[in-house]
């Protein structure tokens, strides 16, 4: 404890959303076990509503696209930052820029800890030469700060209260005393996304026992399409995909009885807020160490790995093999059904 105090520390994790989420536990915890600790975190701007619930952490905004863009604008960057008197860093991103960083740090001799991916491991499991659980995410964040000298012991680590619900929400959501269902049915890469004819199917049903308010998420404009017409045909369901800035959606997600999502970043922003989330994996898998934070490991459903066995064909699911297209529908809608609304039935939220 006494070793933080006046120590101020700086936290590089520009994106992406998912990774950026998971962070916020392990920022918590530190935030309770080193009270006195003055936290930067160095971020997108548009991250900033998720670290605002966060005592004694402020966000230095990254312009990586203008001011901040390039060589010239990452010395720019490193001397503002240098100008907080930053007196440790640690790396959760350990890409280009941060590298770059960490060059700039060196000058000052700041200590500069970075991320270890477990790049050779992840390797490993995308090859087919093993397959076992990996570290997850949120424990790789923590090893960082313990090689700074300060651990965070995995009981401080916590989960955010919930924000207060914005008026345009509770105007669009309106008074249902139902279980809210959230639903993001949409992800980076195909075959990380359940095929929308069978996600249809879940929703219908579900719809159909008019017990709960179903929330659909999401972003695009193909994305938001795809939703208003659902939306517009089950009497239960709402979509609220485009119609919320970041901080209203945040509000919003942390009062859902549930979150139904891909390996996506949705998935993780619930677990931010303790929301229990049901996950679907396609041609990813959580044994890679993205599984949402706290989350039992029997709310991830996965593709069939007997009928598809390169699963996981990469870490992030940008690599679809030809003839695992199909991959996701072995996951049966009657099965995310069930677990739907079983979870939903345990839910004391």
């Amino acid at each position: 404890m006494a070793k933080s105090k006046g120590s101020h520390i700086l936290v590089i994790r520009l994106s992406a959303l998912g990774d950026v989420a998971m962070t916020i536990p392990v920022l918590f915890g530190l935030t309770k076990q080193y009270p006195e600790l003055r936290i930067t975190v160095l971020t997108r701007a548009f991250f900033k509503p998720l670290f605002e619930a966060l005592p004694a952490c402020e966000v230095y905004e990254a312009d990586v696209k203008k001011k901040h863009k390039g060589f010239a604008g990452l010395w720019k960057l490193y001397k503002e930052l240098k100008s907080l008197d930053i007196s440790m860093v640690a790396d959760l991103h350990n890409v280009l820029r941060s590298n770059i960083l960490k060059r700039f740090f060196s000058i000052s001799r700041i200590p500069f800890v970075q991320i270890d991916k477990g790049r050779s491991e992840k390797g490993a499991l995308t090859k087919g030469r093993m397959f076992e659980p990996l570290k997850n995410t949120w424990q790789r964040y923590s090893d960082v700060f313990e090689a700074l000298g300060l651990p965070v012991p995995p009981e401080r680590m916590d989960v955010l209260p919930k924000p207060d619900l914005a008026q345009e929400v509770a105007n669009m959501v309106g008074d249902d005393h139902r279980k809210w269902l959230g639903i993001a049915p949409f992800a980076a890469f195909p075959g990380k996304m359940y095929p929308l004819q069978l996600m249809e199917e879940v929703i219908q049903t579900l719809d159909n026992t008019n017990k709960y308010k179903i929330l659909l998420f999401g972003g695009g404009k193909q994305e938001v399409e795809t939703l208003d017409k659902w939306a517009s045909k089950y009497a239960n369901t709402t979509s609220v995909a485009g119609k919320l800035n970041f901080s209203s959606e945040l509000g919003l997600i942390s009062r859902l009885d549930l979150m139904l999502s891909m390996d996506s970043g949705n998935g993780h922003l619930a677990a931010v807020y303790g929301v229990p989330v049901v996950t679907l994996w396609g041609v990813t898998h959580p044994y890679a160490g993205f599984a949402p934070f706290r989350q039992p490991p029997e709310n991830a459903l996965c593709a069939d790995r007997t009928r598809f066995p390169r699963i996981p064909t990469s870490v992030y699911g940008n690599k679809l093999p030809k003839g695992y297209e199909k991959a996701m529908a072995t996951i049966l809608p009657q099965q995310v059904i069930d677990k739907v609304m079983a979870t939903l039935a345990d839910s004391t939220n």
